[in-house]
């Protein structure tokens, strides 16, 4: 199947970007596609394209890729809606819709909220403080500071 799609050429940090027709099953490779049908300089903004070439090949049946498309679109060579490139990715979609359905439930039972007094704290969160406060003083008991007692001076 036949695809049409961007070929980046260029140098480090001065993309160029060839359209051509290519397997959609192989990477667009240098000499590795059909026929050149236009080109795109993303830093000047420039584009030419060969409407008749992209016409002809959409008739045999070549898909385009989305950026490749929404070009097609802008010079009016093909109709319709441009496609969205970036998507949003799924993952905030299934979490944005976990937290719009935790909301309500947290809408209808505002009254019952838990509120954890000083005297009800489990027994294991008193036990840890009481060793926290206990630590302090066993390394005070360990390492008693050194009394320093005055020289006696020895009669010659």
């Amino acid at each position: 199947m036949l695809v049409i799609r961007l070929l980046r050429t260029g140098k480090k940090n001065q993309p160029f970007f060839r359209i051509v027709v290519t397997d959609k099953r192989n990477p667009p490779r240098a000499g590795r596609f059909v026929e050149i049908v236009g080109f795109w300089n993303p830093l000047t903004k420039e584009r030419k394209i060969n409407g008749e070439r992209i016409k002809y090949w959409l008739s045999k049946g070549a898909q385009t890729s989305d950026t490749v498309h929404n070009f097609l679109i802008d010079e009016k060579i093909i109709e319709g809606k441009k496609i969205a490139k970036h998507k949003k990715a799924k993952k905030k979609k299934i979490a944005e819709k976990e937290v719009k359905a935790v909301k309500p439930e947290e809408k209808a039972k505002p009254e019952e909220k838990v509120e954890i007094k000083p005297e009800e704290k489990p027994e294991k969160a008193q036990k840890e403080k009481k060793e926290v406060q206990e630590k302090p003083q066993k390394k005070e008991k360990q390492e008693p500071e050194p009394e320093l007692k005055p020289k006696e001076k020895k009669p010659d």
